[in-house]
């Protein structure tokens, strides 16, 4: 048998969980499949270890997992691994949709579900033989780039073995008395299809969920006392039958976790969903309410509306689970008053946390092709990608004006006053949050006073058309 060595590329700026990092599954779930196969195996997730090139040097081969924002790293790594004569397989939400531009940097490239995938090559890899019979792989055979075809999405998700979080290594200072966030997901897919994300092209339209069975089993595995839960899940709820059995079999097994997930504002329509939910367990809720404008909701195919997120809120609170709001700006049909909307709800609502993102056009969603098609991509450094930074020309905004309406959101909603308030209500979780974010807004303008800049010279018509790479230099220490 032989050496793996995956990697997860860090993100390549700043952003409200930086300081609370959280390892993606797949390549977990790939590194204990290959570690049950007999395989020595090394995980690199760079927001908690950084690479150790002296390790990476005695693998056979190398995977490395992206998203669009981290891609340019990822890359970076990849031209380094190849240069020492060891092969790159790369998978991930990116290098699924843009497979050729990998196959620059990378060997192989696993579009799609990776599990099934990943264990047909190494198979085929181990006896020497072709790899045409290996689902979802992308690679080049006599200089011609070949995509193999796709396999249908896995169906029973229990097959997938339980991540062996023993690979995960860490250097990173832990915070004191904080419990470990574990993450696992119970299901895959989405029935929704909104514009602007990747997810339906990745993991499909049709809801995939694991037996309830095999869920508290994993959970079995871990021990309330030291570690929390996120449920990875794109949409906890979107069975809620599901959902119901899920957190009644929590309960009923006295699994004492405190847990978080995402969930759409259509939850609070099953109120006795939230209220197990909340018996279970679940104490905050990371809520994509996206807009409080109706038109944009309309356009991004949401299907949601504004009073549905009004609901949301009132039934959430009631029960007193925490809502993280996540909000996003820059639809064509949003403009300042969407904005002002948009604040004012959210400090009413009196939301534990916000997002302010600026809308980023994924690689497989409609709205990135909508885009391409109608020439409006400022922007082709794929760490801007990040939804922090704007990368494409908006409708009703200039492209500085939509980037301070997000800046703008962050700091009134952070602001002194609100912290003091925070501070009066003893709401101590709430208000550590709000000096962080705040902090953060701070820190990440300094940091971006390059970008920023860029910015202001686009806006003027009677500057000179200007081409630049702003993105940080990349480190590659070892």
């Amino acid at each position: 048998m032989g050496k793996i060595v995956f990697i997860e590329p860090e993100a390549p700026n700043l952003h409200i969980f930086s300081a609370f990092p959280l390892p993606r599954l797949g390549p977990l779930i790939l590194g204990t499949m290959m570690k049950n196969r007999g395989w020595e195996v090394e995980l690199f997730v760079e927001e908690l270890r950084r690479i150790d090139f002296r390790v990476v040097q005695s693998a056979d081969l190398v995977g490395i997992s992206t998203i669009t924002s981290t891609a340019p790293r990822a890359y970076a790594i990849a031209d380094r691994i190849r240069e020492r004569g060891i092969p790159v397989i790369m998978g991930g939400p990116h290098v699924t949709f843009m497979a050729e531009e990998a196959l620059d940097h990378a060997d192989f490239v696993i579009r799609g579900e990776g599990e099934h995938a990943l264990a047909v090559f190494v198979e085929a890899w181990e006896k020497g033989t072709d790899f045409t019979a290996v689902p979802n792989l992308s690679y080049r055979r006599d200089g011609q780039i070949v995509h193999n075809p796709l396999q249908p999405f896995l169906r029973n998700l229990d097959q997938i073995p339980f991540p062996d979080f023993t690979l995960l290594k860490s250097t990173r200072r832990r915070i004191a008395r904080r419990k470990i966030p574990i993450p696992v997901q119970t299901s895959r897919g989405c029935p929704f299809d909104c514009s602007f994300c990747s997810v339906t092209g990745m993991f499909g339209k049709k809801y995939r969920f694991r037996s309830t069975e095999n869920i508290v089993e994993e959970l079995k595995r871990y021990d309330s006392r030291k570690n929390s839960i996120f449920f990875y899940d794109d949409n906890f709820a979107a069975n809620r039958q599901r959902a119901k059995e899920l957190c009644e079999a929590m309960t009923r097994e006295k699994l004492s976790f405190h847990w978080t997930t995402q969930v759409r504002a259509d939850l609070a329509r099953d109120e006795e969903l939230v209220s197990l939910m909340k018996k279970a367990g679940c104490h905050t809720v990371y809520v994509g309410f996206e807009s409080m404008n109706e038109e944009s909701l309309k356009a991004m195919k949401k299907k949601q509306t504004v009073e549905e997120i009004i609901l949301a809120v009132k039934v959430l609170r009631k029960h007193r689970i925490k809502i993280h709001g996540m909000f996003v700006y820059g639809f064509d049909e949003d403009d300042w008053q969407t904005v002002k909307d948009t604040l004012k709800f959210a400090k009413r609502a009196r939301l534990a946390s916000t997002q302010f993102l600026i809308l980023t056009p994924l690689p497989g969603s409609e709205f990135y092709d909508n885009v391409c098609r109608q020439n409006r991509i400022q922007f082709r450094d794929w760490a801007l990608y990040d939804a922090h930074h704007v990368v494409f020309k908006p409708a009703r905004f200039s492209l500085p004006d939509l980037q301070w309406a997000q800046i703008f959101s962050h700091k009134k909603f952070y602001s002194l006053l609100e912290i003091v308030k925070r501070f009066f209500k003893g709401k101590w979780h709430e208000l550590a949050i709000a000096g962080y974010a705040r902090n953060l807004n701070r820190v990440w303008r300094k940091k971006n006073r390059m970008y920023l800049r860029v910015l202001d010279l686009l806006k003027s018509k009677k500057g000179p058309k200007i081409t630049i790479d702003y993105r940080e230099e990349i480190r590659l220490d070892g």
